[in-house]
Order: structure tokens, then sequence, then C-alpha cells
């Protein structure tokens, strides 16, 4: 049997492509940009506060912003997917500036794949907005609905299938090979975002009780995904995660603490009142 040499990267490990110290860096890129997105996004923050609806943000700032969000919780888990592809599977010898040209070109895909999310989260909050300040009581009952939509996503169909492919992306991205060459790294880059939202749409559906612009609810949801994606147990966390939003669904209209998002801001001439005070 004639001796046949293997082109092409050597597996580090199972369903991996590149070599460990490839992914390495592909994650420090990401988590460069996720850090900067997460210094934009917690200075806005600070300016904004919290309150229910859109925040009095017209529809194009609102995307602006809900892509920053999505690149600082999303980027450090979807690392190794892209730099996979890149340098793994579409296999094109190119310089490093070039190559770093497909990861971003595979990111704004992934990205614009969020922003068409950030459309339907945009007309939930104004409509949650609406509804809060017509009858402040209603709040604790969305809460409770965000919750449980959340939780039974978690146990549902959509999630164990989208969550399979988002850890173990391999197979998909060998079917991305066949794609024509024009705009291949923005669709294959669309294409997993599609995936990744079907994943993970629930998780963010939290943050309409806990608050949009609540960095410290942000930072938690954007841990849980990096560890549903990318550690061993992440399918048994998943189930947990979603057994305790079921218990915050039936604490939430008992427990206006766990509604932060959905509370009232007090009116401004109250806020002038109050700070002329101090």
């Amino acid at each position: 049997m004639p001796h046949v040499r293997l082109e092409g990267p050597v597996p580090a490990g199972p369903g991996v492509l590149l070599p460990r110290r490839d992914l390495a860096v592909g994650w420090t890129l990401m988590v460069l940009i996720a850090v900067l997105a997460w210094v934009l996004t917690i200075g806005q923050a600070r300016q904004m506060g919290m309150e229910p609806g859109t925040m009095g943000l017209a529809l194009p700032l609102f995307l602006l912003l809900w892509v920053v969000m999505m690149a600082a919780m999303m980027l450090p888990s979807v690392a190794p997917v892209a730099i996979t592809w890149v340098r793994g599977i579409s296999r094109r010898p190119a310089a490093p500036a070039v190559r770093a040209l497909y990861v971003a070109e595979f990111v704004i895909g992934y990205l614009l794949a969020w922003t068409g999310f950030g459309l339907l989260a945009y007309g939930a909050l104004a409509l949650t907005g609406d509804l809060v300040r017509g009858d402040p009581q209603v709040g604790r009952w969305i809460g409770a609905g965000a919750f449980l939509l959340a939780g039974l996503h978690q146990f549902g169909p959509l999630k164990r299938v989208c969550l399979r492919h988002c850890r173990n992306p391999m197979f998909q991205l060998l079917r991305y090979s066949r794609f024509r060459p024009w705009a291949k790294d923005l669709r294959v880059g669309a294409h997993h975002g599609v995936y990744c939202v079907g994943c993970c749409w629930g998780l963010m559906l939290v943050l309409i009780p806990l608050g949009v612009m609540n960095v410290a609810a942000m930072a938690a949801v954007a841990v849980v995904i990096f560890l549903e994606k990318l550690w061993r147990r992440g399918p048994w966390l998943a189930r947990a995660i979603g057994i305790a939003f079921l218990v915050l669904a039936a604490l939430a209209p008992f427990q206006d603490w766990l509604l932060p998002g959905l509370q009232n801001a007090p009116p401004m001439e109250e806020m002038n009142r109050m700070a002329g005070r101090l």
C-alpha cells in the first residue's frame, strides 16, 4: 500500500483541526476585540442606566449598541470556530494580513445574524416599555414570562440542535467549504451566527427583566454562553440553567429585585429634586 502524505493542518484533538497554539492566538485576538467592546458597553451603561423599553434609543442607535454588546458577549466563544474555518477548513494560503481579513469577514457575517435578532429585540423592548408605563404591575408578569420562555428553551429541541452545532461545528464547516467564493467568509459567519442565535436567544431574553444595560447580567450570560459551548459539561450546564430560569419564573411576580429592567425610572423632576438635596 503506497504511503500517502496528508496535506493541511494536523488535528490537535477530537474535532479540532488546528494546533492549540493557533487556537490560543485566535482566542487572544477575539478576546482583545471583546474587551474593547466591553469597555464601550460599560461606558454606555453608566450613562444610560436601566429602565423598561428601548431606553429612548432610536432603532439605528439601538442596533449599533446591540452589535457592540454582542461582540462583547459572543466573540470569545466563537473565536475557535472562526479561526478553524479560516486556517483549517477553507485552506487558502494567504499572508497573515489577508487571513485577518477573512476572519473579519466571518465576524461581520456572524454579527449580522445577531443584528437581525436585534430587530426583534427592539420590537419586544418597545412593546414591553409601553406596557410597563401603562401599568407597572404588568412588569411582574412580563418578567415571569421571559424567565419561563428562557427556561423552556433550554430544554427544547432548537436549543439541543443548535448547541450541538456550536459545540461541534466541523461537519457544517466542511459543508461550507463547498460555498462559491463570493463573500464566502461573510456567508459562513452569518450561517454560523444563525445557529448561535437559535442556541442563545433564550439567554438574551432574560435581559428584559434583568436589564438590557445591566452589565453584571450581561457578564453572567456571556460566561454561561462560553461554558455551554466550550466546557465538556456544557449540555448539563444548559439544563441546570433552564431549571434556574424556571424557578426564577415562579418567583418573579413576587420579587421586585429580580426585575430591575422592568422598574419605571423616577420622573426627571423627582431626580432633579433628589440631586439638589445631595
